[in-house]
């Protein structure tokens, strides 16, 4: 588990080929199995490929165009993030009304949830970067209102998955655990 948590990688860059429906079912059942508080299994997943990503793609653009009317250059590199991926599934939480410390649980389960999809997808032999801020479209009502997500979900992630297009062999550094531990 410790060599498959270091080989992990954010993949940007995807084959053209789709992803087979037994894969993403794969996904989305290794994705259910994340610990969370009280079993409310929180998440709640969109599956986007065809013509719903294409149009999802329309959503993006308008956004980044909207957000960077100076910045072409800057639209159309974010742009390649979705245009050059297969598939993309947004994940949701649910909101607890009234109660602000569920909810957050229901935050930290789905990010597990999207850490076994993560792990799942490597071991199916996908690729995948979770997209937040841009064209993530996570801090933004245009993604939450395309999917048709209801008030009681706030999205947490734009899972970006495909078949990686080029292998990737580094190691990425990462600081000694014990930099960042204190044993009390």
């Amino acid at each position: 588990m410790l060599e498959a948590l270091k080989k992990r990688r954010a993949i940007r860059n995807f084959e053209s080929r789709e992803v087979e429906l037994d894969k993403i079912e794969t996904l989305l059942e290794a994705a259910t199995y994340a610990p969370n508080d009280r079993m409310r299994e929180p998440w709640h997943f969109y599956v986007l490929q065809g013509d719903s990503l294409k149009r999802y793609e329309q959503v993006a653009l308008d956004y980044l165009n909207k957000r960077f009317p100076t910045k072409p250059h800057l639209v159309e590199s974010s742009m390649k993030a979705i245009t050059n991926t297969p598939l993309v599934i947004v994940v949701t939480s649910a909101i607890v009304e009234g109660d602000e410390g569920a909810t957050k649980d229901n935050v930290f389960a789905v990010s597990s949830s999207i850490m076994s999809i993560w792990l799942m997808a490597e071991q199916l032999g996908l690729g995948m970067v979770w997209r937040t801020r841009g064209v993530g479209l996570v801090h933004d009502t245009a993604l939450h209102d395309f999917i048709g997500a209801s008030d009681q979900e706030q999205l947490v992630g734009t899972l970006c998955i495909g078949y990686p297009a080029e292998e990737i062999t580094s190691e990425k550094k990462r600081s000694p655990f014990a930099e960042k531990t204190t044993w009390l």
